[in-house]
């Protein structure tokens, strides 16, 4: 398997010898969390992931939601940070990042995070908001699987919930206008009615936003 993607799949939780203590800005806050080689961006929160938290909107205060690819969990932990009343998933295909994330989780007093594989979360379970930085990098047919699996869980909108959506952060030169237009064929077949859009763009990113219903949006 190439260096370069062994961080999307299993790995064994790091010893005590491999974690390292970092600093990271999340929900506003200087914290320190745990991280170790083997997963996804180790040392700092990536640019993509940056991109997302900056520009997506504030979580609503409670809810259920899905952090898709988690890793040490920069995504999972500013949702439940910003909105302690609401429930976390934070999935991952990588023993170790899902060992991570249960840690930082449990250090900074997230008791909403329920980190698990993809296989333990309840199939029942939908969601009322999503955030991912999906791993474009898998290649297209392991990504539109996992488009197809998840985004069809987003919850309608409803009067409590009305903004429900995912938001992806994805790099335009590795193909974020394709997924784009993907995703705007593929999935009413599985959803029904659903707008795609183009929410934000910032720094070689785009951040597309998924909705099963109406709802106000700002495509640039």
């Amino acid at each position: 398997m190439p260096a370069s993607q062994d961080h999307y799949f299993t790995a064994q939780p790091a010893s005590d010898g491999e974690l390292r203590r970092r600093q990271a800005l999340l929900a506003g806050r200087d914290v320190e969390i745990l991280s170790a080689g083997g997963i996804f961006s180790p040392g700092h929160v990536d640019k993509g992931t940056a991109v997302l938290l900056k520009e997506a909107p504030a979580p609503p205060k409670t809810g259920t939601f899905l952090d898709l690819g988690c890793g040490w969990g920069p995504l999972a932990l500013t949702m439940a940070m910003l909105s302690p009343a609401a429930t976390v998933h934070a999935v991952d295909v990588n023993a170790r990042a899902l060992d991570l994330c249960r840690r930082n989780a449990q250090a900074l007093g997230c008791t909403g995070v329920q980190v698990s594989t993809p296989e333990e979360v309840d199939p029942d379970t939908t969601f009322d908001l999503i955030w991912s930085n999906p791993p474009i990098r898998v290649g297209n047919a392991a990504l539109h699987e996992l488009m197809v699996t998840w985004l069809p869980r987003l919850a309608p909108g409803s009067p409590d919930l009305p903004d429900s959506a995912a938001y992806l952060v994805v790099q335009k030169n590795l193909g974020s206008d394709s997924l784009q237009s993907w995703l705007a064929r593929t999935l009413p077949e599985l959803m029904g009615k659903v707008e795609v859009n183009r929410y934000a763009i910032s720094k070689g990113f785009r951040v597309l936003r998924v909705t099963r219903a109406a709802a106000s949006s700002r495509p640039v």
